[in-house]
């Protein structure tokens, strides 16, 4: 009986957390406009550096861990963006995140990251040179922005963490573990932060996608959208963006704010933000989940639909401006 109960208020909680404002939308996509195919074009040459000229991030290839972070500083630097570094000791090297900040009219942070090493024995082009390819166009833009029309009304931080893979992945040694902690010490006033993981497979083939139980009850079998996953105390920063995205974007969308301790929920850098006491979650393609090369040598630039990735990054962009407009 008791294994009954816990169950259904698992499933009923589970229900509730799946539950978004507005519907996904479905159909065929809008044919692609002129700033879809150069913002795809961006975001492939971001990944191609990563991914394939570069490779492997990781402690046991420390040099193309250094050269991604360059990458990554120079690539801010055109933007006109001024690059902190918060440099730390990790299997006997020194490692560092990356950050910089678009200055708004007050000092509420909405707060941008993604993780760039790679899993040992992968180029990580999906895992996760997608989600620093998104991280660098969205500064590029936002950063125009501001120039163009003024501050906005809140802070947007760009952060590029290192060491989120395993074996560091929720450890000391989590460079997003590293630098929540830092935040939580200077009392930084973060009220949203994303986690740009893994976001550029999508397939309309039927089971193109598979879920943990029982989240499985509640979602589509095509892996044709982009998901937008935190935990129960993040729940109203899950729906106002999703129900954003969903008001503006047209491309398939998922939300889900759940318990942590369900498998998927918190892998990646929002983790480390909620063992801060700070709100966040994940925008993903649900890495594993639909992915078939996560965590291989087979991860290399050529597995990514740059197209529908780009389209996810313009709604991103909406989804941030609305966050720092309000």
């Amino acid at each position: 009986m008791l294994r009954l109960t816990a169950l259904a208020l698992v499933l009923g909680g589970s229900w509730i957390g799946c539950s978004m404002p507005g519907s996904s939308y479905s159909g065929p996509l809008p044919p692609v406009t002129p700033a879809q195919v150069t913002l795809a074009d961006e975001l492939k040459a971001h990944v191609a550096m990563l991914a394939g000229t570069i490779g492997h991030r990781n402690v046991e290839h420390p040099e193309n861990l250094k050269k991604a972070a360059g990458y990554i500083e120079a690539q801010w630097a055109k933007s006109g963006l001024k690059v902190g570094r918060q440099e730390y000791a990790s299997a006997g090297q020194s490692v560092f995140n990356l950050d910089a900040e678009i200055k708004g009219q007050s000092p509420e942070i909405i707060l941008i990251g993604a993780h760039y090493d790679s899993v040992r024995g992968s180029p990580g082009a999906n895992d996760n040179a997608s989600g620093v390819a998104a991280l660098l166009a969205l500064g590029k833009r936002l950063s125009a922005h501001a120039a163009a029309n003024g501050p906005f009304p809140k802070t947007l931080r760009l952060a590029a963490f290192v060491n989120e893979e395993p074996p560091f992945f929720q450890t000391d040694q989590m460079g997003s573990l590293v630098y929540a902690k830092r935040c939580k010490e200077r009392s930084e006033p973060i009220v949203a932060m994303l986690a740009l993981e893994t976001i550029g497979c999508y397939s309309d083939d039927p089971d193109s996608q598979r879920y943990p139980k029982p989240i499985s009850l509640f979602y589509p079998s095509r892996g044709n959208f982009i998901a937008f996953v935190g935990n129960v105390q993040s729940g109203g920063l899950v729906k106002r963006i999703v129900g954003k995205f969903r008001k503006d974007i047209r491309f398939p969308s998922e939300g889900a704010a759940l318990l942590g301790f369900i498998e998927g929920v918190g892998w990646s850098d929002h983790w480390s933000f909620w063992e801060n006491g700070y709100k966040g979650l994940m925008v993903t393609d649900t890495a594993p989940f639909r992915y078939k090369w996560y965590h291989t040598k087979d991860d290399t630039p050529d597995k990514i639909d740059y197209e529908k990735t780009a389209r996810v990054v313009e709604g991103v962009e909406v989804v941030i401006k609305d966050l720092l407009t309000d």
